[in-house]
């Protein structure tokens, strides 16, 4: 570690996650923002479900550290509602563990502290046509997007847990299908800004004490 010791801020999830450094990415825009006042750290993992997250709670988030994560961002959803495959080398998580596997993970980082919050993103909307012609995949549905993401909307609210439901917060965009996406599936720069502003809206209305809005926290030797 080196210090001074800043909030950390955890992204956790897949490819979404993973790729968010990226330039211009969602990720990459939090760090600017939280540049001298907050720690942002990747822990994202390209094509993993739900089920492989629940796997590595204990070695990603340990319970016995110190100090503790003030936020925790997870995105899940859109791996587990890929299409079943006749082989089973598909990502597909049925519904109903995923939502028992983002309920563990949940239960987790609760536990963490009584000071770690958590914001969830739900499995984004995607362009059909788009994936067939970049990726040559038909696996990726928006009605099942659309299932997992209400799935979890749900749980969220019965955890009393902040969520960000990716299907219609990017369909605010009237052009979100030929805008938001690079290959249909992971987001442009276009759709990390949409996400980003997002996220900073969730944690600027929340009522969390101490406040974990950019604007409240001091800057570092300021």
């Amino acid at each position: 570690m080196v210090g001074p010791r800043r909030p950390q801020f955890v992204l956790f999830g897949s490819s979404i996650v993973q790729f968010s450094f990226g330039e211009e990415g969602w990720g990459a825009i939090l760090a600017d923002i939280y540049a001298r006042k907050a720690d942002i750290f990747l822990r994202g993992y390209a094509g993993w479900n739900s089920r492989q997250a629940v796997e590595v709670l204990d070695q990603v988030f340990p319970k016995d550290e110190a100090v503790q994560p003030s936020l925790v961002i997870v995105y899940f959803g859109g791996n587990d509602s890929v299409l079943p495959s006749p082989d089973g080398s598909s990502p597909h998580v049925p519904l109903p563990e995923y939502v028992e596997n983002m309920r563990k993970i949940a239960t987790h980082l609760k536990s963490l502290s009584e000071k770690t919050r958590l914001i969830f993103l739900t499995a984004p909307p995607v362009n059909e046509a788009q994936i067939l012609q970049v990726l040559g995949t038909k696996g990726r549905k928006n009605e099942l997007c659309k299932k997992y993401a209400d799935a979890c909307v749900k749980l969220c609210r019965e955890m009393n847990i902040k969520v960000i439901n990716l299907c219609t917060t990017l369909k605010q965009r009237d052009d979100w299908l030929t805008t938001c996406f690079t290959d249909g599936i992971h987001l442009s720069r276009i759709g990390s800004k949409i996400v980003a502003k997002e996220i900073l809206n969730v944690i600027m209305e929340a009522d969390w004490k101490p406040s974990l809005d950019w604007e409240s926290l001091p800057v570092e030797f300021g």
